[in-house]
């Protein structure tokens, strides 16, 4: 192999402890762009899971107040009450 050929090798892990044990030998760069798609992964996920969370909440909300448990506030009061909390 020259100076600017790049070795790839192929690596099978069939369980997680084999699969760790092969990223544990990767180079450093190649464990750190790995552990970066990981992490990215992670977070669109977490997006994902928070905002199908609120979704869950305002519906349950939304039942709430059509069934009388909950009753509404005028905008404007919660939005003042906002305010003042956020000052």
């Amino acid at each position: 192999m020259g100076h600017n050929t790049v070795e790839r090798k192929v690596i099978v892990a069939t369980t997680k402890d084999e699969l760790e044990a092969a990223a544990l030998k990767l180079p450093p760069a190649e464990r750190a762009r790995l552990v970066h798609r990981l992490l990215a992964s992670l977070e669109s996920l977490e997006e994902r899971d928070v905002e199908a969370d609120w979704i869950d909440e305002a519906e349950r909300r939304y039942a709430s107040y059509r069934r009388g448990i909950l009753a509404g506030r005028p905008a404007d009061v919660v939005l003042r009450e906002a305010k003042t909390a956020l000052e």
